[in-house]
């Protein structure tokens, strides 16, 4: 349904270094790079980082977030602790939690910015 998403970034070379680790987990990688953009994905760009230089910081109630899907609880928590040890917090450790219609593995980030991130796996 959704081909790919952006997140607005204030230091684009920062954030790129940032998201190469949180992403890594997730399989996804650098795979395209341009002046004022970077994006990550598994065989296209569906992760994008727009330089917005002179934007303020993500407003701490906007109530967005991007959910990404892992291939692992394992792969939940790398993403976490990558977030940390490179300079983003915990928004909600990993753990299960409750869904509409199921429950799943989860943990919510935020990046340099603000920007609040979500790795799922869902049980089998």
């Amino acid at each position: 349904m959704i081909d790919h998403i952006s997140l607005a970034v204030s230091d684009l070379t920062a954030s790129t270094a940032f998201f190469e680790q949180v992403l890594h987990p997730l399989g996804l990688a650098r795979i395209a790079q341009r002046e004022t953009s970077v994006g990550f994905g598994k065989s296209y760009p569906e992760f994008w980082l727009n330089a917005r230089p002179k934007m303020a910081a993500v407003a701490e109630d906007s109530g967005a977030h991007v959910c990404l899907r892992a291939p692992s609880r394992e792969a939940v928590i790398a993403f976490h602790d990558a977030a940390i040890a490179h300079g983003g917090c915990s928004f909600g450790a990993p753990g299960d939690r409750e869904a509409a219609v199921t429950t799943y593995f989860g943990a919510f980030i935020k990046d340099l910015d603000g920007n609040r991130i979500e790795a799922v796996t869902f049980p089998r």
